[in-house]
């Protein structure tokens, strides 16, 4: 965002920082440390806005007068929560465990400046087409999904496991940015002030 509204965005993920780069916002950067251990029996929507709000209040501790921006992405199939694979092994079960199903993606997304908060959750179904085992190994061992919710980043090899998808595609990549738009908004930063101050 430009001059009038001093942005952090609450998130060491590259993709995230590519994507509000790409609108021309200026924005710092406050990686909170956080738990992001789920709650037992934690449904992901539930799990993705509260770890949001968790990322937003801590980096808005040290950052009381700025608008911080937070996001938690979370894939989900039949009820049971995708997260990062913790190996190629643990990734190579998540990909045969979403080959020719549906799955959906959450991002929880908070907006928090002092105490004023907008939280919002956005989720996009997505579809993979079947895959078979060689090409499930051959895409583990490139490492695209290494550190990726479910183990597959969409915006680059792992596009060609994409059958179909309906929602915000950029919700798959790691930040909805129409919700965002839509928070800002809330706010009192309209889209002509978005687009004023890139």
């Amino acid at each position: 965002m430009g001059g009038s509204v001093d942005l952090v965005l609450a998130s060491g993920s590259p993709r995230r920082r590519e994507l509000l780069r790409s609108l021309g916002w200026s924005f710092r950067i406050d990686v909170p440390d956080i738990c992001e251990e789920l709650l037992p029996g934690e449904a992901p929507e539930h799990a993705a806005y509260r770890l949001s709000r968790e990322k937003a209040r801590a980096a808005g501790t040290r950052n009381p007068d700025a608008l911080v921006a937070a996001a938690d992405t979370l894939v989900a199939i039949g009820g049971k929560i995708l997260g990062k694979p913790s190996s190629r092994d643990e990734s190579l079960r998540m990909l045969r465990a979403l080959s020719g199903a549906v799955h959906s993606v959450f991002t929880g997304v908070t907006l928090r400046r002092g105490e004023d908060e907008r939280c919002a959750v956005e989720e996009t179904l997505v579809e993979f087409r079947s895959l078979s085992e060689e090409a499930m190994k051959l895409y583990v061992d490139s490492g695209e999904g290494d550190d990726k919710a479910g183990a597959y980043a969409i915006q680059g090899r792992g596009a060609l496991l994409v059958s179909s998808l309906r929602g915000d595609y950029f919700n798959v990549v790691g930040l909805p940015l129409c919700r965002l738009s839509l928070l800002l908004e809330e706010f009192g930063c309209s889209l002509a002030d978005q687009w004023r101050n890139s």
